[in-house]
């Protein structure tokens, strides 16, 4: 049997790729990413994962610590925000197991790891809310299994180094690797947001060359350009993008995996990107 982290992603995780959430006059608009997404979503099938470890921006932002859910369960509904013309349900088991690995590896190495459960310790009611950056991506990724892969959710952290969210993607490929089974990984990230005057955060130059340069990173198969970035144009740029790519490239760098961008656009005040790392 194949195991280990046997495949990574860059997946957006905007609502209106998901086409039930919009109104059809507008989903042509957002056609290239949700085609993307469900090749991903075909390509992660086929490989019949154990576990789905996702790294999201918008779950637990704990201060100066990465966060490892060691809830059993975990759910949420879309959408998020406002009323749409659907409500859709995303559940998962959690996979105890490795997120304990998780956190035991890290401790051993001295990284600035914490587990967090929610309401109970075990039982249904031991439930983590999921937020839009493991929803979107995962109602794609979990549909359609014949036997459904369990979950893990770790938050990166914007207080640490950039390198210490580097190493803890290493340390995940590492737990992967001892784990007999296979794993996948997802970095969970809309890019600039501050493409857009009329956007929440306005517009900035520096979006365009933040996705520019992730781009860039992506088709030359070196995520290491993405993580040289001037801390001036992240915070003028404001992606949500960084810190998730940051655990990919440890992962990847460990395992030698090589990447594939599979789209890109900017369908609204927001990047859009959609990649694939394989063995």
């Amino acid at each position: 049997m194949v195991v280990s982290l046997v495949y990574a992603c860059i997946a957006p995780h905007g609502e209106p790729v998901i086409a039930p959430l919009v109104p059809p006059s507008k989903r042509d608009r957002y056609l290239q990413t949700t085609r993307a997404m469900q090749r991903l979503a075909r390509e992660i099938r086929a490989l019949k994962p154990h576990i789905i470890v996702i790294a999201t921006p918008h779950n637990l932002r704990l201060r100066g610590h990465i966060g490892v859910v060691t809830a059993e369960n975990a759910s949420g509904t879309l959408p998020m925000f406002g009323r749409g013309p659907a409500r859709l349900r995303v559940r998962a088991e959690c996979d105890l197991d490795f997120g304990d690995a998780l956190l035991a590896e890290a401790k051993r190495r001295r990284l600035p790891a914490i587990g967090a459960n929610y309401t109970t310790a075990r039982g249904p009611l031991s439930n983590m809310p999921l937020d839009l950056g493991t929803l979107v991506p995962l109602w794609f990724f979990i549909q359609g299994h014949r036997v459904r892969p369990k979950l893990v959710v770790v938050t990166p952290s914007r207080e640490i180094p950039l390198s210490e969210n580097v190493r803890f993607g290493k340390l995940i490929a590492d737990v992967a690797e001892k784990s007999n089974k296979r794993v996948v990984f997802v970095a969970s990230g809309d890019h600039a947001h501050a493409h857009k005057k009329s956007g929440p955060y306005g517009f900035s130059r520096a979006a365009a060359r933040y996705d520019a340069l992730m781009v860039k990173a992506i088709l030359e198969d070196d995520l290491g350009l993405a993580l040289g970035l001037s801390p001036k144009l992240v915070q003028d740029a404001k992606p949500d993008s960084l810190w998730q790519v940051a655990m990919l490239a440890g992962a990847a760098e460990r395992l030698r995996l090589r990447s594939e961008l599979l789209s890109y656009q900017v369908p609204a005040y927001y990047g859009m990107i959609c990649a694939a790392f394989r063995g």
